[in-house]
């Protein structure tokens, strides 16, 4: 069965890959690698297509140099949440308990969080601007030498971050939850709904897009959050959604339950062609070269090309 946490980030991975294909380019295959792990992976980022970090349960970090998955030692055996990195030589892990790793090219070293509350996600406009979230509404901020606490207004769980700036960052979570940071504090956003939402990426700070558990999809235009659910998708409903990533508005790419992987290209959602699978995806990642990575249950790692 599958615990609370794995479902929220099945809802975001069904976001994050959508942002891949172009429109006009036939569909290509998604193909299973070897991650030479069974431990499941929960966030993929990277800085190019022979540069990818995966991490996911059990403290498992995996690298990607092109050619291989390696194992990289961690040195603890808490979840791994998220990933994100200014570069291959600074790069942030958020995992339970507090856990902040950072990775300076050679070697992976914990941070002092200053909580103990499990963090979901992390994301940053650059090394010294990084903020994570997660349980109790916590939000850190990074300022290149200390994590300090921030005022979220909320305690209810955050489970993802994405910014245009340090100044213009969103955060999702349960109960529709959607906190914007303005520069000077976070405010409450109405966002129509009251699902968990689990993903969260955007392309400009008028053109964000969020789902929900329920397959729903929201987008922002700088004003108000609307729903854009993807109506009919070869047979009807779409699964919970975990993921979502995107370069452009008809652009994008989303993750989730069962294998499910849709593309939006401004107008029509679509599935996408992948290895038969029914494993569960939390999370995805494109590069600027087009090739995409979508992580999830049981070391599962699938790759666009």
């Amino acid at each position: 069965m599958l615990r609370y946490r794995d479902l929220l980030w099945i809802s975001m991975i069904s976001m994050l890959l959508m942002i891949l294909v172009s429109p006009g380019i036939e569909a290509a295959q998604w193909t299973a690698m070897d991650s030479g792990t069974e431990n499941t992976l929960k966030a993929v980022w990277g800085t190019s297509s022979s540069d990818v970090f995966a991490v996911g349960r059990a403290g498992t970090i995996l690298h990607y140099d092109g050619n291989g998955w390696t194992g990289i030692e961690s040195n603890t055996k808490n979840a791994l949440n998220g990933v994100w990195g200014a570069s291959s030589q600074d790069v942030f892990v958020v995992g339970d308990d507090g856990l902040i790793l950072h990775y300076d090219g050679s070697t992976w070293t914990p941070m002092e969080s200053g909580t103990e509350n499990t963090l979901m996600a992390v994301w940053g406009s650059s090394g010294s601007d990084v903020f994570a979230v997660g349980d109790w509404g916590t939000i850190l901020h990074y300022d290149g030498s200390t994590w300090t606490t921030m005022n979220s207004g909320s305690t209810q769980p955050l489970y993802r971050i994405w910014g245009n700036s340090g100044s213009d960052v969103f955060t999702v979570g349960r109960f529709g939850t959607v906190r914007h940071y303005n520069g000077s504090a976070w405010i409450e956003e109405d966002s129509g709904i009251s699902n968990q939402l689990n993903g969260i990426w955007g392309a400009s700070s008028d053109n964000v897009f969020a789902t929900d558990i329920y397959g729903t999809v929201l987008h922002y235009n700088g004003k108000l959050w609307k729903v854009k659910t993807p109506a009919t998708i070869k047979g009807g409903t779409i699964n919970q959604l975990n993921g979502v990533w995107w370069r452009s508005v008809n652009n994008v790419i989303a993750v989730g339950q069962q294998g499910m992987i849709l593309f939006y290209d401004g107008t029509t959602w679509t599935t996408m062609a992948a290895e038969e699978t029914k494993t569960h995806l939390f999370g995805v990642w494109a590069s600027h070269d087009g090739d995409a990575f979508a992580v999830g249950e049981k070391g599962m790692i699938f790759l666009y090309k």
